[in-house]
């Protein structure tokens, strides 16, 4: 409990939210690359599964992670 206050208060988020947003980002960019399917992409960012990934990412990023690849 200690370390997440200290945490939430010099970064502003919790360690989870940290840590997520930072397989969101790493999501973002594995998904430049056109060889990887949605679901190598959800696994190699630390996603259990395709389906959590596409939830979080889309409340994150606002579109699905087809959306997001198909936009770049």
């Amino acid at each position: 409990f200690h370390f997440g206050r200290l945490f939430k208060q010099s970064t502003g988020v919790t360690p989870h939210q940290y840590v997520v947003r930072r397989r969101v980002e790493k999501a973002k960019q594995l998904l430049r690359d056109p060889s990887l399917n949605i679901a190598e992409v959800a696994y190699a960012s630390g996603f259990p599964s395709q389906a959590h990934f596409t939830t979080v990412f889309g409340r994150m990023v606002g579109m699905t992670p087809k959306a997001f690849r198909d936009a770049r």
